[in-house]
């Protein structure tokens, strides 16, 4: 079997359904043997939209997403999504073509070395040759897959496609052991001590679907909950325990229930998205993820590092009994920051197309958002309903996710209504990911929140006292035309062109841009200064 027919077989037998990327010369015997084995090569019209797109159908389905880029600057460009993978915990790989043995160390066109360039983005990076292939191969897949989940990288050679493997085909047995350091006595006695404890919900139980556990714990501790961004819809929006999202608008109200906190337990949480230190109370914290997580110095800290099911076993060494109700002064706090956010929607702003939006999207749309002031928006006042269908990048919060990310979901998903909110910003980096949702006919929604500047960094320069500067992306009307890259363009100005905007673009069965004009005021009042 030739290195290419192998690299697809193996790819077919673990379920992947298609490769995202853009091929170059030495890629094409990949994509005929990719073909062959019922694999779909996505064509992008960026490689980093490659990377975010496999990173996405990795969350949604479970399985390794796989993305492709040539030499040099296809492989700096894909860069940015591996980067998202890795720090946003997804389990991808990544195909780049190298140079041959006999050029690779020469001074050649598009020629830099892919193993260093990739080394500090991805789990672990390999160059195949005839003999490596296969456990090469079979290793990228284990590796991408163990805690954390993250990308790993795997160079082709050009001249490797066509030779036949001669090296073993067996599946590769080496494990990596995990590294525990746990504290289960001094655990159990801050549990059995704790009179109101407070459940912070993070990233890694949000992967590892932990919702329904999480709920039945709840059930029998109510306790105030916190999440983290990437948690969001872990447990209903409506939940008596959910107090809101850490970091994002409003999340100062929070602090309410710090003051009557004498314990924190970190469920599933990774602090890529959010360090512990920018916000716990001056109470012990246990920690309890999947890995040993560092955290610094001063920390009174208790870690566990293990299997889900042994956390809450743990945590069941809490006392329903002695525990002293705070759910009042959580529902205080979040009817307080809804008050906040209603009393935005008076005019239109962000949050009145945010409400809008979610009023009259189906129950099970899948919203995807992109890195900006809306996001803090959406991270606090969106409800993801039953089914948590809201996707984001925060452990990398990479400007230009929205879009691709849109793209992958409605791949995966065709019936479901995919929407993406982003700002002019964001949407300006992977406006050429129209033509990708052309190509495919994926009908997605793209709410592009207009106000023409870099809103959030015109924020964090208001707050060091600074003028403005460098913030101004256009003046005048982003698009100024119905119709763009052959898509229509429908303009939302007020909330009654909002909603009507919304109904069309649902309606219309086809990939459409709703450009939201809106007064960006509204988010200083709103996001949190940091």
């Amino acid at each position: 079997m030739t290195v290419a027919d192998f690299l697809a077989k193996r790819f077919h037998d673990t379920g992947i359904l298609n490769v995202f990327g853009i091929p170059g010369g030495p890629s094409l015997p990949y994509l005929e043997a990719f073909r062959k084995a019922g694999l779909e090569f996505i064509l992008t019209s960026n490689e980093a939209a490659a990377g975010i797109m496999a990173d996405v159908s990795a969350r949604l389905t479970g399985i390794p997403g796989v993305c492709h880029a040539t030499f040099g600057p296809g492989a700096t460009n894909i860069a940015t999504g591996v980067g998202g993978a890795l720090l946003d915990r997804s389990p991808v790989i990544v195909l780049t073509s190298e140079l041959d043995d006999t050029m690779i160390n020469r001074t050649s066109q598009m020629n830099i070395s892919h193993q260093k360039l990739f080394e500090p983005l991805t789990k672990a990076t390999f160059r195949i040759n005839t003999g490596n292939a296969a456990v090469s191969l079979d290793s990228a897949l284990r590796i991408c897959m163990e805690e954390y989940p993250g990308p790993v990288h795997i160079g082709l050679p050009a001249d490797m496609a066509d030779k036949e493997i001669i090296g073993p085909v067996s599946k590769s047995s080496e494990k990596i052991i995990p590294e525990y350091r746990n504290d289960i006595d001094r655990i159990v006695s801050l549990l059995e001590d704790s009179r109101r404890p407070l459940l912070a919900v993070g990233l890694t139980a949000r992967r590892l679907g932990l919702g329904p556990q999480i709920a039945s714990f709840l059930e029998k501790y109510r306790i105030p909950v916190v999440i983290t961004p990437m948690a969001k819809g872990i447990i209903p929006f409506n939940h008596p325990s959910y107090t809101g999202v850490l970091f994002h608008a409003l999340s100062d109200y929070i602090e309410d229930i710090f003051e009557k906190t004498d314990l924190v337990i970190g469920l599933g949480y990774d602090p890529v998205e959010y360090n512990y230190e920018e916000w716990i109370p001056e109470v012990p914290l246990i920690h309890f993820d999947t890995k040993v997580t560092d955290l610094p110095a001063g920390v009174n800290v208790a870690g566990y590092s293990g299997a889900p099911e042994e956390w809450f076993s743990i945590i069941a060494n809490l006392n329903p009994g002695l525990i002293i109700p705070e759910l009042h002064i959580v529902r205080d706090i979040r009817n307080g920051m809804l008050a906040v956010f209603e009393g935005f929607t008076g005019h239109f702003g962000p949050v009145s197309a945010l409400k809008i939006l979610r009023e009259e999207l189906p129950e099970t749309s899948i919203l995807t958002v992109d890195v900006g002031s809306h996001l803090h928006l959406a991270g606090q006042y969106w409800d993801p309903g039953d089914k948590g269908n809201i996707l984001m990048t925060n452990g990398w919060s990479s400007m230009g996710f929205g879009i691709p990310a849109a793209l992958s979901a409605q791949l995966i998903n065709p019936d479901s209504t995919v929407a993406c909110i982003t700002g002019d910003g964001g949407f300006l980096m992977m406006a050429g990911e129209i033509m990708t949702a052309i190509r495919y006919n994926l009908p997605v929604i793209i709410v592009v929140i207009s106000d023409g500047e870099l809103n959030l960094i015109r924020l964090k320069q208001s707050w060091k006292d600074l003028a403005p500067y460098g913030t101004i992306i256009y003046h005048g009307d982003l698009f100024g035309t119905d119709i763009f890259l052959g898509i229509k363009v429908l303009r939302a100005n007020s909330q009654e062109s909002m909603r009507k905007a919304v109904i069309k673009a649902m309606s219309l069965h086809e990939p459409v841009i709703i450009n939201t004009v809106i007064d960006p005021e509204d988010y200083k009042w709103l996001i949190v200064r940091r």
